[in-house]
């Protein structure tokens, strides 16, 4: 059964690892990989990525992408969100650190943080407008 708009922004809102997939030119499939993402009920989703990453690059190319976002309890639930992109920006520690606190326990996030900032490379923010979802919860499959 699809989900309302509220169930599917608020399940989207909640910290899953999405599957991002993002076209990836002609006799290719497309880029599908996981990732980290922020979303806000009624914003724009967000993702952190490296600036000379291939996701970076497709994305850019492409001009938007989508996330896929799923559960298997305590019923089988998938959000799919697909839309353009409307801004990319150099990230800052602050989205690193807003990003990692939402993923990892609190006294994970200055370690990841320190890791990350030393060892990832140059970030960026990609923000995606929402324009197409599918959702549903399968019940108990």
């Amino acid at each position: 059964m699809a989900l309302t708009r509220e169930e599917r922004e608020t399940f989207l809102a909640e910290p899953h690892i999405a599957a991002l997939a993002v076209d990836a030119g002609a006799g290719r499939a497309p880029l599908t990989v996981p990732i980290w993402y922020q979303y806000e009920p009624g914003g724009e989703v967000w993702i952190m990525t490296g600036l000379d990453s291939r996701k970076n690059e497709l994305i850019g190319k492409a001009g938007r992408f989508s996330l896929m976002v799923d559960r298997l309890e305590p019923t089988v639930r998938y959000v799919s969100v697909e839309g353009p992109v409307v801004e990319t920006f150099a990230a800052t520690e602050a989205h690193l650190r807003e990003m990692s606190a939402r993923y990892l326990p609190a006294e994970k996030v200055d370690e990841y943080v320190a890791f990350s900032s030393a060892n990832h490379g140059e970030q960026v923010v990609v923000r995606m407008r929402p324009e197409r979802w599918l959702s549903s919860d399968l019940g108990s499959v």
